[in-house]
């Protein structure tokens, strides 16, 4: 029998496997043992090849795939294992040695070859791990794998935006935060669509180095890739009365939502109908997908572009609403996240965003625990305006409390009396916390309490309640309550508040407390496993509070991997002492550096003295 070890689409993705770990542990469980194999389907470039590849890797296993010029050939999938002419029945029994068969693009299989598979899945002697694309009709034969109950089937869903993050730090060179949320926007788990942007904005020049920092970024137009024409190709096949002409309408008119009742509404309602136009309650109508806009803009000509194209001034007034809007949710203490598409719209652009508004975005997301996002909007704003202090200070905060060595410094710097900062917090308070915070992030705790300032919530985060008694309200004075009687149940209510409202480093931070404060290790155990999910949602957080649960987001492997690299040794040096292959150090140390949130090795051993220097 011989076996071919051998895949394309792998080869065509270099990118090392990433993320994905509870998929990957189904999947390997599903084709061990006793157990008789799993389908796994998804829409094209999820990924489904390359998570089944990972989950065989070392394994015996005979491959075969669907292709679409073959579909008229019987068993045309398995020429290479059977003999011709042959019978199903006899298929069968020429295959019954077989103990794990991996199908690919088993929607592209004829229908003996899928006939086959089938029967083989209902004798039950040979393991299968079926690959099939949604969207695509399959032969009755594969679909009935899992219609009939034969199989399990893992419907694979977009990978999340963490580990779209992570997968990108490890494959792409690592860009910053508002790069990673563009091309998750437009790609949507398309990972093949993923990687195809990111090789064209680096062959055509749109990639440059964020100042002082080992990360990049893209601004500027959207390449029109194959893939991207591919997957939009549709748009501009559409040729009903008004189509074309509302698409381009509302392609130019991006950010802003166009009124439903100033475009062809018998146009409109096909569109919508057909799912490339979104329209909402109060009749505003947007492209139905990011890629859209970018594909039919580039598609105009130059007549079309002049006549169609928005003024700056068009944007001004929505982007102050925006910023209005944002402000409102801080003061109001509500942070969940919401449509904000002109200030990303500037950002992508490369248009530059105004100071005031960076800085309110900053302070959102800084709010909501995604500080190299804050760190990135508040960078933005100081290209505005470099002596923007408020700007300043938000990237002060930031890098303390998501340790980024790379941007701390002392607070302060240039310029000199008060302002007011955003949502009218004063300026002496917004530096003193980020003074305090500067001293938190060099482990000098005892100075961070000391200069502590008249932000009475961070001295319930640094762990000293009793310092912010009756000086907080609602759901910040619960936490300070239930920390100053060291209530694991109360802190616990107090973290779910928090997350509800979007404040996901408060929250992480309040479970983890909680951690140390439950009598009942099952309970602790529960608020440390959520401690360390949300804590993983924000962007590599280094506080106080989360220290103790750095070394706990990593696998046993990971840990130990991670403690010698920090102990000094070297990556060949760390091979030979635990068995493994240098290649595997490296992919384990590139997957506990996007976990912990740490740039390199260089940072391990701070994080590893965290670990031990707290209770878990």
């Amino acid at each position: 029998m011989t076996i071919f070890e051998r895949d394309a689409k792998t080869l065509e993705l270099p990118w090392p496997f990433t993320g994905r770990e509870d998929e990957l542990e189904l999947v390997r469980r599903s084709v061990a043992g006793g157990r008789q194999g799993i389908v796994v389907t998804g829409p094209a470039g999820r990924g489904k090849t390359r998570l089944v590849t990972e989950a065989v890797r070392g394994t015996e296993c005979v491959r075969v795939a669907g292709t679409p010029g073959t579909r008229g050939l019987p068993f045309a999938a398995f020429a290479h294992l059977l003999p011709e002419p042959v019978s199903l029945h006899r298929a069968v029994q020429l295959l019954s040695s077989v103990r794990l068969l991996l199908v690919d693009d088993a929607h592209l299989l004829d229908d003996a070859s899928a006939a086959l598979v089938h029967q083989l899945a209902v004798h039950g002697r040979t393991r299968l791990l079926v690959v099939a694309t949604e969207g695509t009709r399959a032969p009755g034969a594969i679909s009935r794998l899992w219609t009939g109950e034969l199989l399990p089937r893992l419907a694979l869903e977009p990978l999340p935006h963490e580990e779209t993050a992570q997968l990108l730090a490890v494959g792409a060179g690592g860009p910053e935060a508002l790069t990673v949320n563009r091309l998750y926007r437009l790609c949507r788990g398309d990972l093949r669509l993923l990687r195809e942007l990111v090789d064209a904005v680096r062959e055509r020049g749109l990639l440059h180095r964020v100042p002082d920092s080992a990360e990049w970024e893209w601004r500027g137009p959207v390449p029109v890739t194959a893939t991207v024409r591919e997957r939009t190709a549709h748009l501009l096949d559409r040729t009903g009365p008004g189509e074309r002409e509302t698409l381009d309408r509302l392609a130019f008119g991006e950010p802003l939502p166009m009124d439903a009742g100033t475009l062809d509404l018998e146009a409109l309602e096909a569109l919508e109908a057909d799912g490339l136009v979104h329209v909402d309650e109060q009749g505003a109508a947007r492209l139905a997908h990011p890629l859209h806009g970018p594909l039919l803009r580039a598609a105009a000509g130059r007549l079309k572009t002049l006549r169609l194209a928005r003024t700056p001034a068009d944007r001004t007034e929505a982007l102050e609403a925006e910023t209005a809007a944002l402000v409102r949710a801080i003061a109001e203490r509500d942070v969940r996240a919401f449509s904000t598409p002109v200030g990303e719209w500037l950002l992508d652009e490369g248009t530059g965003v105004p100071a005031p508004h960076a800085a309110v975005r900053a302070r959102f997301a800084r709010l909501r625990g995604e500080l190299r996002e804050a760190a990135a909007w508040a960078r933005e704003g100081l290209r505005a305006a470099a002596d923007d202090r408020i700007c300043r200070l938000e990237l002060a905060l930031a890098a303390a409390q998501s340790g980024q060595q790379e941007l701390m410094a002392p607070p302060g710097g240039s310029g000199s009396g008060r302002f007011t900062g955003v949502s009218g917090v004063p300026s002496q308070i917004a530096e003193c916390s980020a003074a305090t915070w500067w001293a938190a992030a060099h482990g000098d705790l005892d100075a961070a309490l000391g200069i502590l300032g008249e932000e009475p919530y961070d001295a319930v985060r640094l762990g000293a309640p009793d310092r912010a008694v009756g000086r907080l309200t609602g759901v910040f004075a619960e936490h300070a309550e239930a920390l100053a009687h060291d209530d694991g149940p109360a802190l616990d209510r107090a973290a779910r508040a928090l997350e509800e409202r979007g404040f996901l480093l408060f929250a992480a931070e309040a479970y983890a407390q909680a951690v140390r404060a439950h009598r009942d290790p099952s309970a602790a155990r529960i608020s440390r496993t959520r401690a360390v999910a949300l804590a993983r949602r924000c962007q590599g957080a280094r506080t106080p509070a989360l220290s103790g649960l750095v070394l706990g987001e990593l696998t046993a492997r990971q840990r130990q991997i991670v403690t010698l690299a920090a102990a000094g040794l070297s990556n060949r040096q760390i091979a030979e002492q635990l068995t493994l292959s240098v290649r595997t150090v490296g992919n384990h140390l590139y997957s506990a550096y996007a976990r912990l949130g740490a740039s390199d090795r260089d940072a391990l051993p701070c994080l590893v003295e965290l670990e031990q220097a707290q209770p878990a």
